[in-house]
């Protein structure tokens, strides 16, 4: 008993040495809840609930427990032996399986040329996957990178962790009443909903895949327009995914020990960690959460068991009493379809304001219509409603942005969260028109309650011109079979300012009347220059003009039009001139026809 007790004393004392210079660098900040300026902006230092917070339901894993072995304070270096019975010197930590270091910056890759502003390093991927699941459990995947069984944190029924109820009917996690932090960066189903990535192109969003969770983590990391090469954004950033101080101490170790040098290792053979952050002792006196007080008798709260790999089983609340687990690929969570009538709440457990919830409603969100690249000028509102039809205050309102469009809220992002005022409205940030034309639908949903989603139907237009003016003087003349000296250049104008962007057509007609396409006179050369007479596919540039390709002429003299139209009905009819040369003609007739040679 006494070598036990000097060996845990000893590992607390590596860890708080290691965890105290991996923060030493980071300055305190607040992080409170999320709110949104007049402008529809989510500030970078309001993007994160405040630390240590009770209710998980908006961060990545819902604060479940973590794994919280620290790194040696040897460094990873030098590499394994040539052996290739591992390395030395604290290297058996810094291997890292192959599938899994693979995701990490595989994922690194995709973020810097989505998110160049964010700076992911992939080492931070690697520090979170190794306090979430200890590396996919050293690796233990399989070639496409899916966990060989799920991975799965206790369920989160607020008796000593986080209260969220189930969201997803248990599609991930296979708990209908609960949910749990799912595979191996251990993202709860509310989250995985909107922050699911497909990493490894099989078309399949799964958590339990390395590949999908890391491009999944990465992107969350990077949302809010954090700079993950700030100190502050990058503490912003880690606290979202577990609201836990002693969670980003431990992430901060293993980055920085990634940082200093990690080599691959074969899938299966990582080391597992051991330190879990539910592993404490009461202390006399204390009680916890759902047990009985000092004098009296109650049935111990239900505990989670340790399987061989380290990570606590579901724990009861399944049908049998034991862990039932998803399917390796589990389907998405439905997005329609949602329960008529919302969950009720077991008996004894206190209500949040989330609790309360029992409707959404419109509170007065007027059309949405924007033309693309504009900003929309109405805004999406929702009020959260008891049964009795009371507003509640301080709940979580989810707008995610849904259908085949590439329109966002400011930030980029398509997801965003708001917490509903004293009045129960919820307003989502103003959203940016992409350049997808069409109707795409903004969903409000109440983030751990599942209740009746609102949809919001918004629509795009193709970006239009009023105007089109042609840039230029000079006469559009040609002799037949020549080239016009001159292009065509238009500019394009919407409301009297330069419209960009906007799609047009040039067509050589027949008459001013009939808008019918001329088989003869000038022409534009196409493929194997070949004469083409009516071009499609035409874009005004950022100024708004519009510079056509060269016109040639056949041998056909007269008079010809050019006309060029663009989206919203804006047209220009510009006259080409093909004629003789005159001079030319008058000196040639002058010139004396060559002398033949004389004889000798």
């Amino acid at each position: 008993m006494a070598a036990h007790f000097g060996r845990r004393l000893r590992k607390g004392a590596t860890t708080t040495a290691v965890a105290a210079v991996a923060v030493a660098a980071l300055s305190a900040s607040q992080a409170p809840g999320v709110t949104v300026d007049q402008h529809g902006r989510q500030a970078t230092s309001d993007a994160v609930p405040t630390p240590d917070a009770a209710d998980g339901a908006d961060s990545a894993t819902g604060n479940s427990p973590y794994y919280t072995d620290l790194p040696p304070l040897n460094s990873p270096n030098p590499s394994p032996s040539a052996g290739g019975d591992g390395p030395s010197a604290g290297g058996g930590e810094a291997g890292i399986p192959a599938t899994v270091l693979g995701a990490y910056k595989k994922a690194e890759a995709a973020l810097r040329e989505k998110k160049p502003g964010c700076n992911l390093p992939w080492q931070l991927l690697a520090a979170i996957g190794k306090v979430e699941s200890g590396q996919a459990r050293g690796g233990k995947v399989t070639a496409d990178g899916t966990t060989l069984s799920p991975i799965l944190g206790p369920q989160l029924d607020g008796n000593g962790f986080a209260l969220i109820r189930d969201t997803d009917s248990g599609a991930y996690d296979g708990n209908s009443t609960y949910d749990q932090a799912v595979g191996p960066m251990q993202f709860i189903p509310s989250t995985w909903a909107w922050a699911g990535r497909d990493g490894n192109g099989d078309g399949v969003e799964d958590p339990n895949n390395i590949y999908d969770a890391a491009l999944a983590a990465g992107h969350y990391l990077c949302r809010f327009g954090w700079d993950l090469s700030d100190s502050k954004d990058l503490k912003r950033a880690i606290l979202s995914y577990n609201r836990s101080t002693d969670y980003l101490n431990t992430v901060l170790s293993w980055l920085e020990f990634y940082r200093k040098g990690t080599h691959e290792i074969p899938d299966g053979t990582g080391p597992l960690p051991e330190g879990r952050s539910d592993d404490r002792t009461p202390r006399p006196g204390s009680r916890t959460p759902g047990t009985a007080a000092p004098g009296t008798t109650s049935p111990k709260p239900p505990r989670t068991e340790r399987p061989s790999d380290g990570r606590p089983s579901p724990g009861p609340g399944k049908p049998g009493g034991g862990a039932t687990e998803p399917p390796t690929r589990p389907s998405p969570p439905p997005t329609t379809g949602e329960p008529t009538t919302p969950p009720t709440t077991p008996p004894g457990t206190p209500q949040t304001p989330t609790d309360m919830v029992h409707r959404l409603k419109d509170a007065g969100t007027p059309e949405l219509t924007a033309r693309a690249g504009d900003a929309f000028a109405q805004r999406v509102s929702a009020r959260a409603e008891t049964e009795a039809g009371k507003p509640v205050a301080k709940v979580r309102i989810r707008f995610t942005v849904t259908g085949d469009t590439d329109t966002t809220f400011h930030g980029g992002e398509k997801v965003s969260t708001v917490v509903t005022d004293g009045s129960g409205v919820a307003v989502a940030p103003r959203l940016k028109a992409g350049e997808k034309a069409g109707s795409f639908t903004v969903r409000a949903t109440v983030v751990g309650r599942s209740v009746p989603a609102l949809a919001f139907r918004a629509t795009v237009t193709e970006r239009t011109a009023d105007r089109l003016v042609r840039v230029g003087d000079e006469a559009l003349t040609c002799t037949p079979g020549g080239a016009f000296e001159h292009r065509v250049t238009v500019k394009a104008t919407h409301d009297g300012s330069a419209a960009d962007r906007v799609a047009a057509t040039a067509t050589l007609v027949t008459s001013a009347d009939a808008p019918d396409e001329n088989d003869r006179g000038p022409y534009f050369k196409g493929a194997d220059d070949q004469p083409v007479r009516t071009l499609t596919g035409l874009e005004t540039g950022p100024d708004g003009l519009l510079e056509l390709p060269p016109l040639f002429a056949d041998d056909t003299t007269g008079t010809f039009l050019l006309r060029i139209t663009t989206a919203g009905g804006a047209t220009l009819t510009v006259e080409l001139t093909v004629a003789q040369d005159a001079d030319g003609e008058e000196e040639a007739e002058a010139s004396p026809a060559p002398s033949e040679p004389a004889d000798d």
